[in-house]
């Protein structure tokens, strides 16, 4: 009967020992990818194409249609940071520009479809709202980049749609404009304003006045808790209705610098300072609330852990980028490959498993972030802890050798008679 036993746990042993190798070169795998190197502020993941291979299929099979039931800009948001991606990736890599620009103008076609105005108003000015009209006009105008303004109708709707939002921010008593009937969030009319500097940048200079009365109105409208542009604002008159938060900001500083360097660089400090955190000596990672305000997450910002916003986190990457705060989004970068799960097959890569590819759109839009209407930015040494990897480490560690924790101390402890 003991023999019996014996026999039937043995495979089992073997099973569990199997689970252990495999959690272990797993671990192993994990630490790879965590302490590989990350591209500098002016240079672009090697996965940038097979990412971008990825998400085309993704959007071919509809993934823009389920975003669109995850919230209201789900649609739009696919289709113009897979655009956006695609005029970066190519002014990164010129062998790769006239890809580049087939895809960004099959992206642009789709933001100009339809099916991605349908949950907007028309009659809001810009017509649809500040934020489909600012998205569609800055990749617009980042494909008249890619083919140095060669196609003449393309060029011409970049003009009216940068008359058009002018006109709307100087018939505005605010600097914010509305997305929606009644509702207006700063980070949307940021992006709006910066398509007007890359229309300036492109095209010569035409809408000066319009950008220096949007900046002077904005640092008059910030929030006072922080000294940030705030997250939602009322409609009518610009005051503030929801405060400084990172899921807006660290798109806000994405575009900021396309805009006004010197007001970009104080409003970037302030925020690093009130918003990068290390729960638990963990991180870094972006806090969705600036320290000392505590708050629940929504549908901007995903579910937070430990206060930290994941989705604010992945997007700080690109700004961090623009903002030339190089050890920060290499620090993300690194991050987002130990915790994302990524998967990388000869023709694509994705991560989280390809489950959801609105988040590998947001990835890959952040880790290819470049300035559009100027160069590189300076590396500017804003610092983070030096001893950042090491809590992640030891807990890589700590799995890897969990498996066999009860072997290793069968082993060394005294056989019986």
């Amino acid at each position: 009967m003991i023999l019996e036993q014996a026999r039937s746990v043995t495979p089992w042993r073997w099973v569990l020992r199997g689970v252990g190798v495999v959690v272990t070169v797993a671990c192993l795998v994990a630490v790879g990818r965590f302490v590989w190197p990350q591209p500098d502020v002016g240079e672009q993941p090697d996965g940038t194409f097979r990412q971008l291979s990825f998400l085309r299929g993704a959007i071919h099979d509809g993934a823009d249609k389920e975003a669109q039931g995850l919230f209201p800009e789900g649609y739009v948001f696919v289709n113009a940071l897979y655009g956006i991606a695609w005029v970066q990736a190519g002014l990164n890599d010129p062998a790769h520009r006239g890809q580049a620009l087939r895809e960004s103008r099959w992206a642009l076609d789709r933001l100009e479809s339809g099916a991605a105005k349908a949950v907007f108003d028309s009659r809001l000015v810009p017509a649809y709202g500040v934020f489909w009209a600012g998205w569609t006009n800055w990749l617009r105008g980042g494909v008249v980049l890619l083919d140095g303004g060669a196609d003449a109708e393309l060029v011409r709707q970049f003009e009216e749609g940068s008359a058009g939002i002018a006109a709307a921010f100087t018939g505005s008593t605010t600097p914010f404009l509305q997305a929606y009937p009644g509702q207006a969030w700063p980070v949307d009319s940021t992006v709006a304003i910066a398509s007007l500097r890359l229309h300036d940048h492109l095209r010569g200079a035409r809408f000066g006045a319009v950008v220096a009365r949007w900046l002077d109105d904005v640092r008059g409208r910030l929030d006072p808790a922080t000294g940030l542009l705030p997250h939602e604002v009322s409609w009518a008159d610009g005051s503030v209705a929801d405060g400084a938060r990172a899921t807006s900001q660290t798109m806000i500083h994405r575009f900021l610098p396309e805009i006004d360097a010197d007001f970009a660089r104080s409003q970037y400090t302030a925020f690093r300072q009130q918003f990068l955190a290390y729960p638990g000596g963990f991180g870094p990672g972006l806090r969705e609330y600036p320290h000392g305000r505590a708050g629940k997450g929504d549908v901007d910002s995903g579910p937070l852990v430990a206060g930290i916003s994941l989705s604010a986190t992945v997007v700080g990457m690109g700004a961090a980028r623009v903002n030339g705060d190089r050890e920060l989004a290499r620090a993300l970068g690194s991050e987002g490959e130990l915790l994302g799960l990524p998967l990388t097959l000869p023709g694509s890569k994705r991560y989280a498993l390809g489950l959801v590819p609105i988040g590998d759109a947001f990835i890959v839009w952040s880790s290819t972030a470049r300035l559009l209407t100027a160069s590189t930015p300076p590396a500017r040494d804003y610092g983070i802890r030096w001893w950042w990897r090491i809590p992640w480490l030891l807990f890589i560690g700590a799995l890897a050798i969990a498996p066999w924790v009860r072997s290793i101390f069968s082993r060394s402890s005294p056989s019986r008679p």
